[in-house]
């Protein structure tokens, strides 16, 4: 038996989903930044077919080495090869920034969802706990929970998260009172719809994706975030080749020896400039009130 009302609702989404690739593929902007970024995620996945080196393999001739042929990117203070070490560390610096930023937007649908379509006491609890997990500064938090918790990447994980999932939250409920009022669920209420059922089936499709464009943005944050806490000793440890901890290492050789620091920031600078150009473009070809 034929449901032609499920099969127009699927033509739809499909039309809806050309619809928002040819706006993405009218942003000159967004276009770049997508192909640089999924350059770099190739590269840094496959770091052995482009690594020149091995990234721990240290070169004693070659101690603070400045970029020749043989050494792209010139040597660190203990004669590993920076372009090798640049390339394995990607893999650590995009897999925290996807991980964070993806375990914040699951927190954020499933909490936020909730919240915004039950209201009343369970909004008004949830939102002044949000209140006060927000008041103290996200990079703060993340500082206090890496020391606590210790070095590591599960740790660093965990510690990143927690200050990304209140904003999440709050940003995911504010769609969903939106949403709420919205006739398709009034129809499902008439229809008898069990709550779990209008929140999971109904209005979660409708949320998730400016969610999703929201959560790109994110990504780029909390790559400089892990960054950030490589560079103070906190997060990914050496000799782990992170690009945050690359910089860090660097920093007492940034008069001598400019390089060590130089090309970890420039690759920080690219990727994360290219998921914001992708990312905004992204929004502009996913909201139907922006018109070219």
């Amino acid at each position: 038996m034929k449901h032609p009302e499920r099969h127009e609702q699927k033509r739809k989404k499909q039309s809806q989903f050309l619809e928002v690739l040819k706006r993405l593929a009218r942003k000159p902007s967004a276009m770049i930044g997508l192909c640089i970024f999924i350059a770099v995620i190739l590269v840094c996945a496959f770091a052995p077919v482009f690594a020149p080196y091995d990234p721990n393999f240290m070169d004693y001739t070659a101690i603070n080495a400045t970029p020749s042929a043989a050494h792209l990117c010139g040597c660190d203070n203990l004669g590993r090869d920076i372009l090798s070490r640049l390339i394995y560390g990607g893999r650590y610096s995009l897999s925290l920034g996807f991980t964070c930023a993806l375990i914040g937007m699951f927190f954020g649908l499933a909490f936020g969802t909730l919240v915004g379509y039950s209201g009343g006491a369970v909004d008004n609890v949830a939102m002044r706990i949000c209140d006060i997990w927000m008041a103290i500064p996200g990079m703060l938090l993340c500082i206090i929970l890496s020391a606590a918790l210790g070095n590591g990447i599960p740790q660093t994980i965990v510690a990143m998260t927690m200050g990304g999932i209140p904003g999440s939250i709050r940003g995911t409920r504010a769609m969903a009172l939106r949403e709420r009022n919205m006739e398709y669920l009034e129809a499902a209420k008439a229809m008898n719809c069990s709550k779990a059922k209008i929140l999971y089936k109904h209005m979660l499709p409708n949320i998730v994706a400016p969610t999703i464009i929201g959560t790109t943005g994110q990504i780029g944050g909390t790559i400089m975030q892990a960054a950030g806490l490589s560079f103070i000793g906190l997060g990914i440890q050496p000799p782990t080749p992170e690009w945050g901890a690359m910089c860090s290492a660097g920093r007492n050789f940034i008069l001598t020896y400019p390089h060590l620091m130089l090309w970890p920031g420039v690759a920080i600078l690219i990727t994360v400039l290219s998921i914001n150009m992708f990312g905004d473009g992204l929004r502009d070809a996913m909201d139907p009130r922006l018109k070219d």
